[in-house]
Formats: C-alpha cells, sequence, structure tokens
C-alpha cells in the first residue's frame, strides 16, 4: 500500500543496527530499557539508547535506518569504545614511524628489555615458591555446564587431591572450570594472564596471590614450560595448539626434561592423530615413530591422573630447566 513503511521497535531496532556491526553479537537489555549491551566473545560493549536515537529515530523506516546505521552508528559505535579499524591501525603504525628514525626505534627496544627481563623474574619467583604443578590448557569458550567443562574441572579437582597445584592461563572456559576444580579441591589455583586489547581479567576462581599478568606471550609460554609436571590439553584452539606443540618440541629435542603431555577427548583429537601418524609419520616421514610416544590420549579424568601419577612414581618432581 502506498505510504506505509516498515517501522522498528527499540529492541528490533538495535538488533538491526547490530546485525550491521557484527552478525555474531548477542543482544541484551536492562528492564529499564534505558541502556542496551552487547556480548561479543568474552568482552561487553555498551551503547547508550541516547546515541541510537540521536542517529535512528523511533519509528523510522527500513531504509532510513539503514542508511543511518551505515553512515554513521557502526562509525560512532567504534569511536564510543575506541575500537580501531585495520585502517586506523595501520595508518598508526605508518606514522609511529614516519615520526621515528631507525636508531629512535632500536633505542627504545633496547629499554623494552628491561620491561621483558622483569616480567621474567617476576614469574620465576612467584612460581617458584608454589610448588610441583599441572597446566591445564583448553578453550575460553567452553561454556560451563557443557561435557568437556565439567571434564576439566574433575581432573583439576582430583590432581590437587593427590598434592598437585594448577596451573591455567587464568580466563574462561576450560582456564576457569580448571582453577573451579583446583579450588574444589583445596589446591593451589594459579592463573597466568595475558594483558590484552579487549582486556581479559583473571577468572574468580584464581588464587589472588598467585595471579601473575604478562604483556608478552613468550615469557607466560616459558613460565608454563618450566613450572608444570604436566600438561594436559582439552579441546581448545590455536592457543591450545601452540602450548601443545612447544611442549612436545621441547621435549623432542631433549631441551627440556621428558613429562606428560596429555590430550583429553578422542572424539576431538582423533583427526589431528590421524595427521601426525599417517602424514607427518608414514607418508612424509618427518617425525620419527618414537615421537607418537610424547603423548597419550585419554578420555576421563581418572585415565588423565594415572599417567601423571605413574609417572612421578618413577621420576623426581622439579623444574623443567
Amino acid at each position: 500500500m502506498r505510504g506505509a513503511v516498515e517501522t522498528f521497535s527499540p529492541r528490533k531496532r538495535y538488533n538491526s543496527v547490530i546485525n550491521i556491526i557484527n552478525p555474531t553479537c548477542e543482544f541484551y537489555a536492562d528492564p529499564a530499557g534505558s541502556r542496551y549491551s552487547v556480548f561479543q566473545s568474552s568482552s561487553l560493549f555498551r551503547l547508550d539508547s541516547s546515541h541510537l536515537n540521536h542517529y535512528c529515530p523511533l519509528n523510522c523506516s527500513a531504509r532510513f535506518l539503514h542508511n543511518r546505521i551505515e553512515k554513521y552508528s557502526v562509525i560512532r559505535f567504534l569511536r564510543i569504545h575506541n575500537i580501531m579499524t585495520n585502517q586506523e591501525k595501520e595508518a598508526k603504525i605508518r606514522r609511529a614511524f614516519a615520526e621515528k628514525d631507525w636508531n629512535e626505534i632500536k633505542a627504545e627496544n633496547s629499554w623494552q628489555l628491561f620491561k621483558i627481563m622483569a616480567e621474567f623474574v617476576d614469574g620465576f619467583e612467584k612460581m617458584a615458591k608454589i610448588g610441583p604443578c599441572v597446566s591445564i590448557f583448553g578453550s575460553a569458550r567452553t561454556k560451563p555446564g557443557t561435557k568437556y567443562y565439567e571434564l576439566a574441572e574433575e581432573i583439576a579437582e582430583k590432581l590437587t587431591r593427590e598434592g598437585y597445584g594448577i596451573i591455567t592461563g587464568g580466563g574462561p572456559g576450560i582456564m576457569e572450570s580448571a582453577n573451579k576444580g583446583a579450588k574444589a579441591g583445596g589446591g593451589k589455583s594459579v592463573g597466568l594472564n595475558i594483558r590484552l586489547p579487549f582486556e581479559q581479567s583473571a577468572n574468580i576462581y584464581v588464587d589472588p596471590d598467585k595471579c601473575i599478568n604478562f604483556d608478552y606471550f613468550f615469557v607466560r609460554k616459558t613460565i608454563f614450560l618450566k613450572y608444570s609436571q604436566g600438561f594436559i590439553a582439552m579441546p581448545g584452539g590455536f592457543g591450545t595448539l601452540d602450548e601443545l606443540f612447544e611442549a612436545l618440541t621441547l621435549v623432542q629435542t631433549s631441551k627440556i626434561a621428558n613429562f606428560p603431555v596429555i590430550l583429553v577427548g578422542t572424539a576431538y583429537w582423533s583427526g589431528l592423530m590421524d595427521w601426525i601418524r599417517n602424514t607427518m609419520l608414514e607418508k612424509e616421514h618427518n617425525i620419527n615413530a618414537a615421537d607418537l610416544e610424547l603423548f597419550s590420549l585419554v578420555d576421563t579424568a581418572d585415565e588423565a591422573v594415572k599417567i601423571i601419577d605413574d609417572f612421578y612414581s618413577h621420576y623426581m618432581l622439579k623444574p623443567n630447566f
């Protein structure tokens, strides 16, 4: 019918804004309706309704809304939350290089060494006082109540009852569940937290005096490797794979002493294990058959704990290097 336009309620209107910004965001409005929130990964962004009303009035047409969103709202949203676009990041880097010559950059890098050294010293001093620990890795996206969240919690609780502390990356997901299990078992709950552009704060189950913050991934990884008497890899993403293969490489090359590396979840890891065996070993001959003995694959908490207990019934507990 001529003159009819599609209009939007505040909630539908706001969802339309968010779907253009990022279709994966989840919508939430507080009961008062005065503030709208968007959940994206582990970060919470807030956009006041006044900002939205300024650019997209109530009962506006669909076309008007879409045009205004594209022209203003995304830019406004990014500016409110100090989020840089890729173009802005590139321009910032170019300005930094234009403002300094190479000698100035090298001088700053030299001073940066002191910050790196300070992170190593702080990490070594704090971890040396904690005692034998097992590191548990896995996805930050694993939700409470899911199979692997509960399994990581069970593994951590049983390990702490055997006298081990638990080390995680200190964040949400599997890390949170492992720290939660350590608390339930009355053991030491350590979080090696990494500072990220979207600030990751330690989960509530990390002991406050055992939360160590890092700016550098490589320093954090060194602390993990030095003070872990076992690595347990739950299902995870690139970060989990990074830690897993770093540990396997150092053991394979005898840069650190052999220690248990355990993958939990046959259904999750079987594809990777098949590729290692069939492609890396049998087809390309890039590893030796003995390298397949560097890790174990299990499905239960009891199996994981038994592997670690059996190993240290024959070897001394001590830092790896």
